[in-house]
């Protein structure tokens, strides 16, 4: 299963922003990594600052570059506007979901509990992390996986309200994909115009 496995805060400190979840290293060195990054002052062109926004999305949501291509290029095709499109079915994916519905505190400890088969969608035990939910289908937790410290941990006082398109329920530890969320929604700070552009180039 192709995921990062690199140095995580290098790349947060890269971007500037704890895209991997909260970061002690970004907290006391929010400058860039390297010998020189508390003194760079060096200004990207039009084309670094477009592949620095891919590179974002890409590791915000944990998508290697051949797979994330195959996801705009879906995008492209569809009916509406590309990057919200792709931000959507960024959005939809099973990591993802089960990360928004407080299951798992990361999306990368998400896409474990995904991996490891504790994660079941319309009562099936699904285990492939790039799988797209659909609206209407319902996630929620393996009976046998409910009693984990890890997701009851995560699920500890989390804030579901923050993403209207998904609905909790807590007796049974599952949540439902009311409707793709609308771009203005999305927390993510991403500029999606910016894929495009690059793409389209």
């Amino acid at each position: 299963m192709a995921r990062y496995t690199g140095p995580k805060s290098r790349i947060a400190r890269k971007f500037g922003e704890a895209i991997f979840g909260p970061d002690k290293v970004l907290a006391k060195r929010n400058y860039p990594p390297g010998q020189h990054g508390n003194n760079r002052r060096k200004k990207s062109s039009e084309y670094g600052i477009m592949l620095a926004e891919k590179q974002k999305a890409k590791y915000t949501y944990g998508v290697l570059e051949k797979q994330f291509r195959n996801m705009f290029e879906k995008a492209a095709s569809a009916n509406g506007i590309t990057g919200e499109i792709l931000l959507q079915n960024l959005e939809a994916r099973l990591d993802n979901v089960v990360f928004r519905l407080g299951i798992a505190p990361t999306r990368a400890a998400a896409r474990q509990l995904v991996g490891h088969k504790h994660i079941v969608v319309d009562g099936k035990v699904v285990n492939i992390p790039s799988y797209s939910v659909k609206p209407g289908q319902i996630v929620g937790v393996r009976e046998k996986s409910k009693s984990l410290e890890v997701i009851a941990n995560s699920l500890a006082g989390f804030n579901h309200s923050k993403y209207p398109w998904i609905e909790w329920d807590e007796a049974t530890k599952a949540g439902k994909l009311l409707h793709l969320p609308e771009r203005a929604d999305i927390p993510e700070n991403i500029k999606e115009q910016l894929i495009v552009e690059l793409y389209s180039k």
